[in-house]
């Protein structure tokens, strides 16, 4: 690698630094807004721990979650509630990771924009399984983040179907994550409700969500039984 390569790798890395400071709309459960940086590692630490038993190739797994959201960069997160044109956001992130990988040597250039197709198609095992696993942290985050007031939590219910259905592992997640998201949005409610409302009907919504996956009668307990520990309330 020649000095003007190694100039371009550093460019490129440094305008990458952008993801950083790229904000989503979920919170952490201490209340911080998440960024698209982190929202790809603990993707990428899905794809490791999961890929074996997804029957993927996980270093081509990981390298597709890595640089799914890497456009993002300049055009920033679009919210998936956000109303837009079919094929827009696609169109936007192809340019913006055109301009992105620019100053790179050819054959880096080209393999990451390869990957993202292959995630933004869907051509391959693993571009689908990263489209599933994409949904399913979000669906997480949102279950176990402080959200901030009027957030949609019950948009995730039917957010990404499709693609969290491509495989029988992936279904599974789903379905506990979906359990743990009807027990947040039952707690909520009971938050929000008239003193007198609150019992006995938002407690036991809550409650029924938990029976749903077998969770004790606890406020805890629907994030817990998905390795999600319980937001705190401001």
């Amino acid at each position: 690698m020649d000095d003007h390569e190694i100039e371009g790798m550093l460019a490129f890395l440094a305008l990458a630094e952008r993801l950083k400071d790229t904000l989503r709309n979920g919170r952490t459960t201490s209340g911080r807004t998440e960024s698209t940086a982190e929202h790809s590692w603990r993707l990428c630490l899905m794809a490791l721990v999961l890929g074996e038993a997804l029957g993927a190739d996980t270093g081509r797994l990981l390298r597709i979650c890595l640089v799914h959201d890497l456009a993002e960069a300049l055009t920033g997160d679009l919210p998936a509630p956000m109303p837009r044109r079919a094929g827009e956001k696609a169109a936007r992130e192809r340019e913006a990771l055109a301009t992105l990988t620019e100053t790179l040597p050819a054959g880096p250039r080209e393999a990451i924009l390869a990957l993202w197709e292959e995630y933004e198609t869907g051509s391959t095992h693993e571009g689908r399984l990263a489209k599933g696993l994409d949904k399913l942290e979000t669906i997480l985050q949102h279950a176990q983040g402080q959200n901030p007031p009027g957030f949609d939590l019950a948009y995730n219910l039917g957010y990404g179907r499709a693609e969290t259905g491509v495989h029988p592992l992936l279904a599974a997640m789903r379905a506990r994550l979906d359990a743990a998201t009807r027990a947040r949005l039952a707690e909520d409610a009971a938050l929000v409700a008239p003193s007198d409302m609150r019992q006995p009907k938002a407690a036991e919504a809550a409650n029924a969500a938990r029976r749903q996956c077998g969770e004790a009668k606890r406020p805890e307990a629907a994030h817990h039984a998905v390795g999600v520990p319980a937001a705190r309330r401001v």
